[in-house]
């Protein structure tokens, strides 16, 4: 039941090989007319690519250098080469966007089975991909279970997708409670089975969802609580957006100096209040503040959601990592993220962390500094197989020296 994916493993070059997904159909590519028209910016920048290769999506670059991408002439990685033929569908010259257009939706599984699982993709690639392979069942699994793909997106495939990734969506529970949307879509969907739809509604509704105008969403709430129920919904607590908009002074920014201790009970207080649904939409828009409250939570959604937050900073990823009580999908979050455990300081949280899986810290305590493999050699305060790993490590270390 949960939305997320499994952890790729380091890019490669385009040309390495990966567990193929079933060929699916070739998928026609969209027509002209449902491309990106010159006219419209590029909602993305090409930070992404390496410096030299950037010359290849730049509008101001010859064409022939925009062809080459456009056709995958150029040497990119699988991740590097979605977000350049994204960029190109904006292109200024029309036989380059067409171009990008076709490749994008002829693409080998090589290609697309590798990237899909590929979380730092900017989101609007993500999004655009989605739309071209919907139909596809596997890739559209990927994108789906992808976190980095916005929640609108998949929102738009849950009014038109088949059982099978229909099936995908329902058991997305973070993304359901995130956006109420995907669960509206969803319902409206013909191909989704009626004992789909019913345990949908159902989970949302004990989540604290309302959506009263949904007519499946209604009948869940008599099937749960009763016909009363129906005309006299519970009050579900306070709304994110109330809540954003009763301390928007301290929402506003991320850098804002910590709460005074009695607007921190209230906020707290008020938290507490809210239903499962809200406090995931809460951890997605608020602040610091609110996740360092949100983050505690006893449901594992919750939790998840703060971590998932798109305004998540590295400081607090590695309060997480240090913290011996956090939920169990939070640290594997974390160890799982590329980005994440690049940083020293996090990887070594993670290292003296209880909590995660003895495999993991062995992994990363191979790659521990020597003053600090010494200081995880005398300590009491991580885990004995970590410990005794850590004299093993230091005395061949040391052997030769002898």
């Amino acid at each position: 039941m949960s939305d997320l994916p499994e952890a790729p493993g380091d890019d490669a070059p385009i040309i390495a090989g990966v567990v193929a997904v079933p060929a699916a159909p070739p998928l026609a590519a969209p027509p002209p007319a449902e491309a990106a028209v010159a006219a419209a910016p590029c909602p993305i920048t090409d930070d992404f690519l390496p410096p030299q290769m950037r010359k290849h999506v730049d509008p101001k670059a010859p064409v022939p250098l925009r062809m080459m991408a456009a056709k995958t002439l150029v040497p990119l990685t699988p991740p590097d080469m979605l977000g350049a033929l994204f960029m190109l569908t904006f292109d200024p010259d029309a036989a380059v966007r067409e171009t990008a257009v076709k490749t994008a939706g002829s693409l080998p599984d090589r290609i697309l089975a590798t990237a899909f699982r590929e979380e730092r993709i900017k989101p609007p690639v993500l999004a655009y991909f989605l739309d071209v392979f919907w139909r596809n069942d596997a890739y559209a699994e990927m994108l789906i279970l992808n976190a980095g793909t916005p929640d609108e997106a998949v929102a738009e495939v849950a009014a038109k997708c088949g059982v099978k990734t229909a099936e995908i969506i329902a058991q997305n529970q973070l993304r359901l409670l995130r956006y109420d949307d995907i669960v509206r879509k969803l319902c409206t969907n013909p191909s989704a089975v009626g004992a789909l739809i019913d345990g949908v509604c159902d989970f949302a509704v004990r989540s604290g969802l309302q959506l009263l105008e949904v007519p499946q969403m209604k009948a869940a709430r008599i099937r749960l609580f009763g016909p009363e129920a129906a005309q006299t919904p519970p009050d579900p607590g306070p709304t994110a957006d109330e809540i954003l908009s009763e301390f928007k002074e301290e929402m506003a920014d991320e850098g804002a100096p910590p709460l005074a201790e009695g607007k921190r009970m209230t906020l707290s207080q008020r938290i507490m209040r809210m239903s499962i649904s809200e406090k995931i939409k809460l951890a997605t828009k608020g602040n610091k503040e609110a996740r360092s409250i949100l983050i505690r939570d006893s449901n594992k959604l919750v939790c998840v959601a703060v971590i998932r937050s798109p305004r998540i900073t590295d400081g607090e990823v590695l309060l997480q990592a240090n913290n011996k009580t956090a939920n169990d999908e939070v640290l594997r979050i974390i160890y799982r993220d590329r980005e994440w455990v690049k940083q020293y300081s996090i990887k070594l949280a993670l290292v003296k962390n209880p909590k995660v899986p003895q495999a993991i810290s062995m992994k990363f305590l191979m790659t521990l500094q020597e003053a600090d493999l010494k200081g995880l050699a005398r300590s009491k305060n991580v885990p004995g197989s970590v410990q005794l790993l850590a004299k093993k490590t230091m005395e061949k270390k040391e052997g030769p020296k002898r």
